[in-house]
């Protein structure tokens, strides 16, 4: 298995810190259980019995929140290396998973047992600590994205909302051209704005110079102006 997905696991941050040569005896020791899916295949539903941390290891999925009108929002994208599950796997007895995750390509998830992550085996295996570590920090870096989310959603112009969107990828990427893992559609629901309102948007703010874009591919061309909208 690790032969097949060993790129996408060296990537994981759930792995970070184990030497490459240490980490397929690792994988056999967490005992993944593997899914294939087809692009519009949901890979787990909301309110699901979710006793394992997912691995995308192939393809593209989404997060994705529905609310109470029927409208989806997406959460994240999620590529491979990515987790998850890991805010609820370890909550109680039978946590339920809050979000549906769907593939967006043809992907393969990687299922592994929260107890076989909290745990220790029967080998003795000296990464369990390191993993606790990698686990802990995980959730408090997803605790600091889902303020970030909630700060989008409480930004009513939809136009400055764009902006602190842009310059947040800015901050992390050091670069003004960004590839963002989100389409349109996806970017809309992650927003959570009416598609058609959001392509007028980016429109405007094209003909005002502040950005440019082809498909999932922005350029900030006034990193200034940009930084004024987002105040």
């Amino acid at each position: 298995m690790f032969e097949a997905f060993g790129q996408a696991l060296i990537r994981s941050p759930l792995f970070q810190g184990i030497r490459n040569e240490d980490l397929s005896s690792l994988v056999k020791c967490l005992l993944p259980k593997r899914l294939d899916c087809r692009r519009g295949d949901y890979i787990i539903m909301a309110g699901d019995a979710l006793d394992s941390i997912g691995v995308v290891v192939t393809g593209k999925a989404a997060v994705i929140k529905e609310k109470v009108t029927g409208e989806r929002m997406v959460m994240t994208i999620l590529e491979p290396g990515d987790l998850f599950g890991e805010m609820v796997a370890f909550a109680e007895e039978q946590p339920r998973w809050p979000a549906t995750v769907q593939a967006q390509d043809d992907s393969t998830v990687l299922f592994i047992p929260r107890e076989r992550i909290a745990g220790t085996c029967g080998e003795n295996c000296p990464w369990h600590q390191i993993l606790i570590r990698n686990m802990l920090r995980i959730v408090s870096e997803r605790a600091l994205v889902l303020n970030q989310k909630v700060n989008y959603l409480s930004i009513k112009s939809l136009r400055r909302r764009i902006c602190v969107f842009l310059l947040d990828h800015y901050k992390k990427k050091g670069q003004t051209t960004l590839k963002l893992p989100l389409n349109r559609n996806e970017m809309a629901d992650f927003l959570s704005v009416a598609r058609p309102a959001l392509s007028r948007e980016l429109g405007r703010m094209r003909e005002d110079g502040l950005i440019d874009y082809h498909l999932s591919t922005f350029r900030i061309l006034n990193i200034d102006a940009l930084q004024r909208y987002a105040e």
